[in-house]
């Protein structure tokens, strides 16, 4: 089922609507295109609207003159509440620097179902914290055996979220965006299967 609309129009004008169970949400370049989509919507739907975005699925959106702000404060206390860690200490790194995991076959093992909940809410907080993405990639390749050493790694992800609650990310408008891309492939880096 699709969930994601665009409807173009000459001269590069554009209306993006996303579609979540009984939520809506929509954006683009040309306001003539909004006040007519959203005039039609309310004719055909019961629906309010909301004016500008301040949070979608767990994601809080800020917005301002100059650009707007996107963060998961409250989905990331919730997470931590979750999994008992809201009074932890923090730290300043989300996994101690070349951290090297492995399958640790004699560990003792943890609950997997137990440690599938945290990697699935810790990879839905990537979407605002990209610096988190390493930690939680990593942590992930260990979903099906767990133990104990996963999940010390797992919380020191939590005791990194613990510090910065607050970080959000800052998208700057009537800027020409460059979409970059870094890698650091380190496929001998894997101590189980490189």
């Amino acid at each position: 089922m699709s969930t994601l609309f665009i409807k173009s129009r000459e001269g590069g004008k554009i209306l993006i609507v996303c579609i979540y169970v009984d939520d809506l949400i929509f954006t683009g370049n040309y306001e003539a295109m909004f006040v007519d989509f959203k005039n039609s919507m309310m004719a055909d739907f019961d629906m309010t609207d909301l004016e500008k975005m301040k949070y979608f699925l767990g994601i809080e959106i800020a917005q301002t003159a100059t650009g707007f702000f996107i963060g998961q404060k409250k989905y990331t206390q919730e997470v931590l509440e979750r999994f008992h860690m809201e009074n932890c200490n923090p730290v300043g790194t989300p996994t101690e620097p070349g951290l090297k995991l492995s399958r640790d076959l004699n560990g003792e093992r943890v609950d997997s179902t137990y440690f599938k909940q945290i990697v699935g809410s810790l990879i839905y907080l990537t979407a605002t914290l990209p610096d988190i993405m390493y930690a939680v990639c990593l942590i992930s390749r260990y979903m099906e055996k767990p133990t104990e050493l996963h999940l010390k790694a797992a919380k020191k992800v939590f005791r990194y979220l613990k510090g910065t609650t607050d970080f959000s990310i800052f998208y700057k408008k009537n800027e020409g965006s460059i979409l970059s891309r870094f890698t650091d492939s380190n496929y001998a880096g894997d101590l189980d299967d490189r």
